[in-house]
């Protein structure tokens, strides 16, 4: 059994899909010969201070000296390299989406998150991605050798078929309300589309980024929507899906996604899609299922819904390429067992 420590900042438990997929690896990492045990992080990564850089290298000093490290990128990516060679122990790093691709982000804040996390992956032993499309970004644009980089794709779960609504024009959308996210273009998207019946619910924290949460309330009411828009906030499980089943389309409008989990999720319900190609989301859903349009473009994206409720032969069409595509998307075993082998291989 390899003993491995798994380095992961703030609460676990937040409801977003970067700690949705630490939870589930975490819990079944065992399964495939890797004892992992939970290393709690500061939260304030990606903008550590001293104190907590010091805890972290104080953390890592307390593990055995074999024990690998499996470090989630929200810290990673930020962690000074000095920092980093002080560990060692091998190190496998795990990456979600590249810190500098968040949206919001300065021009000085980006450039400064692009080198820490170039230097820092520099010094990993081995990467993990969540899919083919941060893999070709890492290599492009960070310099990590591709024979370095894991691709462990999410795992998602089986779910019942969505039956939607009777209308057929309640459209949903999934994750927490940060700039990241173009809710407010989602917001703008919708306005042009006022004759039509639709209603949305936005299920995602808002307490994230409290200035988007607050400016989209705003942008929502001016534009006299907040009777057809729903912002349920964090939801359960179960509530989720409940939103899931009862939804007719689901829409996301991301800038960047180093994969888009919420899409998968989709999928597996057979809910057809329009969502952007921002990162790695146009290859997540396939063309039958979803139509795509670049990110922050309010005009493709209003036509792309208004196209979909409208014509209810072609929803259905990509309603029945979803669930097909659903079917045959990786369970989290399988994201364990890539996960695993990762480690095993920064062991040899």
């Amino acid at each position: 059994m390899i003993s491995c420590a798994f380095l992961i900042p703030g609460d676990i438990e937040l409801p977003t899909g970067g700690y949705a997929y630490d939870r589930r690896v975490l819990g079944l990492l065992e399964a495939h010969g890797v004892a992992a045990r939970h290393v709690v992080l500061s939260a304030s990564y990606p903008s550590p201070g001293e104190a907590d850089l010091e805890e972290t290298r104080e953390a890592v000093e307390r593990l055995r000296s074999d024990t690998v490290l499996l470090i989630d990128g929200l810290a990673y990516g930020a962690m000074p390299a000095a920092l980093i060679a002080g560990f060692r122990r091998p190190i496998v790093a795990l990456c979600h989406h590249p810190l500098a691709l968040e949206a919001g982000l300065s021009e000085a804040r980006q450039a400064a998150l692009r080198a820490s996390e170039t230097e820092a992956l520099a010094k990993a032993h081995h990467v993990i991605v969540t899919s083919p499309a941060t893999r070709a970004l890492l290599v492009r644009e960070f310099g990590v050798p591709a024979g370095r980089i894991t691709v462990a794709i999410p795992g998602t779960d089986p779910a019942p078929r969505s039956q939607g609504s009777d209308a057929g024009t309640r459209l949903l959308a999934v994750g927490s309300i940060v700039p990241r996210k173009g809710y407010d273009i989602l917001i703008e998207a919708l306005t042009q589309l006022a004759d039509l019946d639709w209603t949305l619910t936005i299920v995602g924290a808002g307490d994230r980024s409290p200035a988007t949460t607050e400016a989209l309330v705003a942008q929502i009411a001016a534009r006299g929507l907040a009777p057809r828009v729903t912002l349920a906030g964090a939801l359960s499980n179960p509530d989720l899906s409940l939103q899931y089943g009862a939804a007719d389309l689901f829409v996301m409008p991301s800038l960047f996604e180093g994969y888009g989990m919420v899409l998968a999720e989709a999928m597996a319900r057979g809910l057809p899609i329009v969502c952007t190609t921002g990162g790695a989301a146009a290859e997540t859903a396939p063309d039958a299922a979803a139509i795509k349009v670049p990110p922050g473009d309010v005009v493709a994206l209003s036509d792309a819904i208004a196209r979909v409720v409208r014509d209810r032969a072609l929803k259905a069409d990509m309603a029945k390429a979803s669930w097909s595509a659903g079917q045959t998307l990786p369970r989290w075993e399988d994201t364990a067992r890539l996960v695993a082998g990762a480690i095993r291989k920064v062991c040899a």
